[in-house]
């Protein structure tokens, strides 16, 4: 019998959906802390709550973990779920900056922490273009 090699999602080695947790809530707690991103915490509404969620189960479907996020936004993505967002090249970098601070904060691995910001950070600008 031939066993076949299960490999691990992102998802799985960033230490599940916990960590993707802690990420969103350090990004968002930063967003309410810290003046340098006073032009991004002001497009949201001021409870945070359904945000915090709504990122945390994006997140976790984004890095291959349960999709759904997917599942309760069909047909959504990141593009069309910020259509009408004032998404300015300066609140691109606020958002990219905020969650690379998040990620590089959470017990996510250096290296695999570095590639996931990098790629939420190229997704964050090029919304904002």
């Amino acid at each position: 019998m031939q066993q076949t090699a299960v490999s691990a999602t992102p998802f799985d080695l960033v230490g599940g959906r916990d960590v993707v947790g802690q990420i969103v809530e350090r990004f968002y707690d930063l967003l309410e802390q810290d003046p340098a991103y006073a032009e991004l915490r002001a497009l949201h509404a001021p409870d945070l709550a359904p945000m915090r969620k709504s990122l945390t189960g994006f997140l976790a479907a984004w890095l291959g973990g349960p999709r759904d996020w997917f599942d309760e936004h069909p047909g959504l993505c990141m593009m069309s779920a910020h259509r009408g967002v004032a998404m300015t090249p300066q609140v691109g970098r606020q958002w990219a900056n905020a969650m690379s601070r998040a990620i590089t904060e959470s017990p996510v691995e250096p290296v695999l922490a570095a590639k996931m910001a990098e790629a939420l950070s190229d997704l964050a600008i090029r919304m904002a273009a």
